[in-house]
C-alpha cells in the first residue's frame, strides 16, 4: 500500500495498524501500556504512511512542547557541546527534549534568547550569560521559566547556577606552586575584568601567589581568546618576547591543548621542562599524550542543578529564585609533577 497524497491523520495509522487511535496516541506519547509488537505495528505504520504529530496543536491543548531551549555563546567550543550532551540526558528523562542555540557571546544574541523564547515554544530556557548588562536582563519581561548559567551578577528574578572559577583557579595554580614552579604562565587572563570567566579565573591564580608568598609577574599574563590557535600562539609570544616560564596555566583546555602544541613544537618537555594545567576536564583532556591535568568545573553537579531548577519552575511556577555555586576539583594527570 502506497501513502496517500492527503494529509495523514492518527485515525489512518490505526487502521493502517489494525488498532485502536488511543494505542496509537499511546504510542506516540511514550506511554508504558502498549506491548511491544503492537509498538512496533503502529510505528511501522507511522513510518509507511508518514504520519506526522502535529506539535503546534499539542501545545494549544496542552500549554506545553516538551522543548526546552539552551542558549550558548559558541557551539563549537567542547565545553558547550559536551554541558548539552549532559542536559539532554537528564531532561529526556523528565519527558523533554533540548534544543541548543548559538548566541554569539554578544548582548543581542543573549537578549533574544529571553525574548524570544516563547516565540520559539520552548516550555523553558537555560541561558549562558557573558555579555548582557544585568540592568537590561532585570528589566526583559518573560514569563518563561528561565534558568540563568554563568559569571555574570544577575537579578535575583532568575535561578542561576554558577562554577566556581576562582576557588578552581587558584586550586591549579597552587598546585604547580607546590611543586616548585615560580614562573607560571597564564594564557587566556584578564586581571582588568570584572566578575566575568578570565577576570574571576585570573583572581585565583592571583590569589595562589598571595598564598605562597610569590610575586605575580605581569609579563607571563597573556589576553587571548580561547581557540586552540590563541593557546598555540600565547605560547609563542611568550617564547618571542624572551620571557621565561616554567608552567602554563591555560585558562579553558582547548587553550591548554594549543599550548601543549607550541611547546612541543619548540621541543619542551611536559612535565619536565614545563608543566601545564588547564580548566574545564573536557574529555578530550585524559586522552591527550600527556593527559591534561585540568580543573573540573563539577560537569555532572552543574546539569544536576540546572536540570533541577528548571522542572521546578516547570512543575510549580512562583517559587523563590535560587543561586547556586557548583565546587570545582582538581583533577592530576600527566602534564603535572607531584607536589614537592
Amino acid at each position: 500500500m502506497g501513502k496517500p497524497s492527503s494529509v495523514v491523520t492518527m485515525a489512518d495509522v490505526a487502521r493502517f495498524a489494525g488498532v485502536s487511535t488511543m494505542t496509537v496516541s499511546n504510542v506516540i506519547n511514550g506511554r508504558p501500556r502498549v506491548g511491544p509488537e503492537t509498538r512496533d505495528r503502529v510505528l511501522a505504520a507511522i513510518g509507511e504512511l508518514g504520519y506526522q504529530v502535529n506539535l503546534a496543536a499539542r501545545h494549544l491543548r496542552a500549554g506545553r512542547t516538551g522543548v526546552v531551549g539552551l542558549a550558548v555563546p559558541e557551539l563549537e567550543r567542547p565545553y558547550f557541546a559536551q554541558l548539552a550532551a549532559r542536559l539532554a540526558d537528564r531532561f529526556e528523562a523528565h519527558g523533554l527534549r533540548i534544543v541548543t542555540e548559538r548566541t554569539g557571546a554578544s548582548r543581542e544574541g543573549e537578549m533574544d534568547a529571553v525574548a524570544f523564547s516563547r516565540l520559539r515554544m520552548y516550555d523553558g530556557l537555560i541561558l549562558s550569560v557573558v555579555d548582557i548588562d544585568p540592568a537590561e536582563l532585570g528589566q526583559l519581561r518573560t514569563d518563561a521559566p528561565v534558568v540563568m548559567i554563568g559569571e555574570r551578577a544577575l537579578p535575583s528574578r532568575f535561578d542561576h547556577v554558577m562554577m566556581d572559577n576562582v576557588d578552581g583557579a587558584r586550586q591549579a595554580t597552587a598546585h604547580l606552586l607546590a611543586t616548585g614552579a615560580r614562573r607560571i604562565a597564564m594564557i587566556g587572563g584578564d586581571p582588568t575584568g570584572s566578575a566575568t570567566m578570565p577576570a574571576l579565573r585570573a583572581e585565583g591564580y592571583a590569589l595562589a601567589h598571595t598564598e605562597a608568598g610569590v610575586p605575580v609577574d605581569q609579563e607571563l599574563n597573556v589576553r587571548c581568546s580561547f581557540g586552540l590557535q590563541d593557546g598555540y600562539d600565547g605560547i609563542r609570544a611568550l617564547r618571542d618576547r624572551g620571557t621565561a616560564f616554567d608552567a602554563v596555566f591555560a585558562l579553558t583546555d582547548v587553550l591548554a591543548m594549543g599550548a601543549l602544541r607550541a611547546l612541543a613544537d619548540a621541543g619542551l618537555r611536559v612535565p619536565d621542562d614545563v608543566q601545564v594545567v588547564g580548566f574545564d576536564d573536557i574529555d578530550e583532556a585524559a586522552y591527550l599524550v600527556p593527559s591534561l591535568s585540568t580543573v573540573n568545573p563539577g560537569h555532572e553537579e552543574m546539569a544536576d542543578a540546572i536540570t533541577a531548577l528548571l522542572t521546578a519552575q516547570l512543575g510549580s511556577p512562583g517559587g523563590d529564585p535560587k543561586e547556586l555555586v557548583v565546587p570545582a576539583q582538581l583533577v592530576l594527570r600527566g602534564t603535572t609533577k607531584p607536589a614537592a
